[in-house]
Formats: C-alpha cells, sequence, structure tokens
C-alpha cells in the first residue's frame, strides 16, 4: 500500500459523500430522533454532534482492528460493548466539563448507544474495511450527523426564541422593532419535523441523484 493511498479520491470519498450523496439523515433517515429532540438550540445540538463523531470514529477503528478476531456469532454483542462503553465515557467527561449542557442532553447521551447510524457504519463499513478507511468513514458519517442537526437547531433558536446560543440576535438587530415576534412554534416538536422536512426538500432540489425515477 502506497504512503499517501489512505488520501485517495476515492477514500476522500468517504468524507464527502455523507455531507450530500448519502447523509445519514436526509438520506438514509437514520438517526431521526435526536435530530428532532435535541435541536431546539445550537448549544446541546453541537455537542451531541460531537459526541457522535468521538464514538463512531473511535469505535469505527475498534471494530476494524477486531475484525479479524470477532467471531460471527457475537459480532453484534461485541459491537454494543464497544459503543457502550465509548457513550460511558464521552457521558463522563460531558459532565465533567459542561454539566449544564449534559443535563440538557438527558437520556440522549445514552442513547447514542441505539443510534442505527453507528451500529450500520460498524456493521456495514467497519467489519470489512481498514482501520485508517474506517475512521475516514467515521468521521465523514458524524459530520453528515452534526451538519443536519446544526442546520435544524439554528432555525428553530433563531426563529423560535431570537437567539443563537443563548445571545439575543433578534433584539441585537433591532427586528422586533418592525414587528417580527419570536414563532413559538418553532420550538415544539413538530417543528423540528418540518424543518428537517425542509431541508429534505431542499437538499433533493439541489441534487438530482437523490430524486426518485419515475
Amino acid at each position: 500500500m502506497s504512503k499517501d493511498s489512505l488520501f485517495s479520491k476515492k477514500n476522500m470519498k468517504l468524507l464527502s459523500d455523507p455531507l450530500n450523496d448519502n447523509n445519514p439523515i436526509t438520506v438514509q433517515v437514520l438517526g431521526i430522533c435526536s435530530a428532532l429532540a435535541i435541536t431546539v438550540q445550537l448549544k446541546p445540538a453541537i455537542v451531541m454532534a460531537i459526541s457522535v463523531m468521538v464514538v463512531l470514529s473511535v469505535a469505527n477503528v475498534l471494530i476494524s482492528l477486531l475484525r479479524n478476531l470477532i467471531p460471527s456469532r457475537i459480532r453484534i454483542i461485541v459491537q454494543l460493548v464497544v459503543i457502550a462503553a465509548l457513550v460511558i465515557l464521552v457521558d463522563q467527561v460531558l459532565k465533567a466539563f459542561v454539566y449544564d449542557v449534559s443535563k440538557e442532553l438527558s437520556v440522549f447521551v445514552g442513547l447514542i448507544i441505539t443510534n442505527c447510524i453507528i451500529m450500520g457504519r460498524l456493521e456495514a463499513f467497519a467489519l470489512g474495511n481498514t482501520p485508517g478507511k474506517a475512521f475516514l468513514d467515521g468521521l465523514g458519517n458524524s459530520f453528515g450527523y452534526g451538519i443536519i442537526l446544526i442546520i435544524v437547531a439554528f432555525f428553530r433558536e433563531l426563529l423560535g426564541s431570537g437567539t443563537l446560543f443563548g445571545f439575543p440576535v433578534l433584539e441585537s438587530l433591532g427586528v422586533y422593532e418592525l414587528g417580527y415576534e419570536n414563532n413559538g412554534m418553532m420550538i415544539l416538536p413538530p417543528m423540528a419535523l418540518i424543518t428537517l422536512g425542509v431541508v429534505i426538500w431542499i437538499q433533493r432540489i439541489k441534487n438530482s441523484k437523490l430524486v426518485e425515477s419515475k
């Protein structure tokens, strides 16, 4: 294997494809629960995105390293043990350094264990590829997941509360003086689904590959 083969054009697609053509949320429709549940504000959405990135990237590498040692009959159990250990570690780090955000995320950090994106990438990719490729795949899919969370949270917090990271953006811009009022519906769960639907719609308009042929 050549020294720079890991960064070949083909391997770089492992990073770029999940951002658009094969996004885990908007195309594969995985990880929807957290996308809808923790996107009322930007801060918890970003923390969740980083948490999933750490768990998925490290888990992908670990399973890739162990792929030839794991008996097929217990591979799912081994994968769950690896994911659970990483989630517990991430949860403890969040409680130690960003306790307020950890409380906001509540059980959703623990539910990373059952995130279909993570188990799906371990099963579909890490078990059949080298650690380097597995790491790129983990980064790419976690970036694709995270960018959707951040986009949805951006609009929900801005239009629903008039803030970003708790800072009163609309008030500072004088938008309220023009007659705008915070849209309380944006912070309700149904609007998370509608906002995500709009993101999916825009993505499919811009990318003809995602439009089903008639």
